[in-house]
């Protein structure tokens, strides 16, 4: 965070300032804002939030003897550190970020990007960052820092050099990508796609359409909206834009994309495809796997290009990353058994997409082998979107369907009731037992998806999967 006098700070988040040890209003205070005390060193400014599990103003005391300089809290803690008091510490942060990027904003070149969308949230934002860092100083959010708190404390990380903000914004209901774009109002906004992530908590992909285009309303006058032209839902955010003097640029695999992918082919390696933009079309070889990843790059060049990147330095630099992220689409084991490890989030799109990846990646003699779970946040749409999985992989032609999880038993039953009765398919409770049955069925030649929700956990089983094979 940049240096600001405590009496500002108390200020910004309408808090009552406790002075302790030789500190005065005056006091500038810096350093990493964090609501997790270990990540706290001398100098830094610890946010006490109440949680579900525990409560963060019981860490105030090891925030202070790690050194910090400053603690936000709910009411005041017997430690000797200086101490503002807000109402709301979630809220206080929000205030401190929107105070911190405005500050850098109006003395420098900050450009804000703001990404959402059903899915490819996170590839996108990694994607752009490494375009953006060959430019200028970049914030990008660690993991997925998309929500009320991890949002904030990426555009804390805003230093007066920065010269690029990346912010993801994810939500699982309507206003909360409005209050969270509202704290930067975008340069430009990124929407990937709208689709069934989340949609029991929005109550419907017509509820998580309007939800997704609230990044698009908060988008600065004059700014750029980026769209995916062919997903028909993103398209009708292009009225919206325009009503609000916000340009829009599309980007997609069809005719009616400004940025666009030709010749595009999938194997065990990555992608390839040509980027099209207007007369220049550039070859573009990707190392993170899935065809669905091209959609992504094509997002990240578009944002690059309207921030000025010429389209030769941003495919160069899109070519040089190797992994989206930890446990997304992540190759393991070894050239005999590859497993990929893709559990740390899933949509009916994103299984869709892993899916027809592992399809495409299996050669004739190799065995196409799927470990998945449960799809979570689907509420009432749950049952027959793990059905439609089912039949999707018994169509894809996968051998082996291994199901994991009382969650996911309707996939496996749709399986089952599609003609995978005889061994294709088989079902186990719990990830150990899923497990036992893999290092034992597994051979040579096999090619292993492991797809979930954060939720279910198989992302430790890939885990556990690619070290047994490696």
């Amino acid at each position: 965070m940049i240096s600001l006098p405590l009496s500002d700070i108390a200020r910004v988040l309408s808090g009552t300032l406790h002075l302790a040890g030789g500190d005065s209003p005056a006091t500038r205070v810096g350093g990493t804002v964090d609501t997790d005390s270990r990540n706290i060193g001398p100098g830094d400014v610890f946010v006490a939030k109440p949680g579900e599990a525990t409560d963060g103003h019981l860490f105030v005391p090891a925030a202070a003897e790690a050194g910090a300089a400053l603690a936000i809290v709910e009411h005041p803690v017997d430690a000797e550190i200086t101490q503002i008091v807000v109402a709301d510490a979630v809220t206080a942060l929000a205030d401190l970020a929107r105070e911190v990027v405005g500050r850098v904003r109006s003395t420098g070149d900050l450009r804000v990007v703001g990404i959402t969308g059903s899915n490819g949230k996170t590839t996108t934002k990694n994607l752009l960052a490494r375009i953006l860092e060959g430019e200028g100083p970049t914030v990008a959010p660690r993991a997925s820092f998309n929500n009320s708190v991890g949002a904030p404390l990426t555009m804390l990380r805003v230093a007066d050099d920065t010269r690029y903000l990346v912010s993801e914004f994810g939500a699982d209901g309507s206003g909360q990508i409005a209050r969270l774009a509202g704290l930067v109002t975008p340069d430009v906004g990124v929407v990937l796609m709208v689709g069934m992530a989340h949609a029991g908590g929005f109550g419907g992909v017509e509820a998580t359409l309007k939800a997704k285009t609230e990044l698009v309303e908060a988008v600065r006058p004059g700014g750029v909206a980026v769209l995916n032209a062919d997903d028909a839902r993103v398209a009708t955010m292009a009225a919206v834009a325009e009503a609000r003097g916000v340009r829009v640029r599309w980007f997609g695999r069809g005719a009616a994309a400004e940025v666009r992918a030709d010749d595009v082919e999938v194997d065990a390696s990555g992608t390839t495809c040509v980027v099209a933009v207007g007369d220049q079309r550039m070859p573009l070889r990707l190392r993170v796997l899935g065809e669905h990843h091209v959609m992504n790059a094509l997002a990240a060049i578009t944002a690059a290009l309207e921030l000025g990147v010429a389209l030769e330095d941003a495919i160069a630099r899109l070519e040089t990353v190797e992994l989206a992220e930890r446990w997304r689409m992540q190759p393991l084991g070894s050239e005999s058994v590859r497993i990929i490890n893709d559990a740390y989030n899933a949509s009916p799109d994103s299984m869709a997409a892993a899916l027809r990846t592992l399809a495409q990646i299996t050669q004739p003699g190799e065995r196409k082998v799927a470990v998945l779970g449960a799809m979570s946040e689907l509420g009432e749409f749950a049952g027959d979107e793990h059905d439609r999985v089912g039949l999707q992989a018994v169509r894809l032609r996968i051998e082996r369907i291994v199901v994991v999880g009382a969650e996911a038993r309707r996939l496996y039953l749709a399986a089952i009731g599609e003609g995978s009765w005889d061994g294709e398919a088989v079902f186990f409770a719990d990830a150990d037992a899923a497990y036992d049955y893999l290092i034992e069925e597994l051979r040579a030649g096999d090619r292993v998806l492991v797809k979930s929700s954060n939720s279910a956990g198989l992302r430790h089983l890939g885990d556990r999967l690619g070290e047994f094979f490696s």
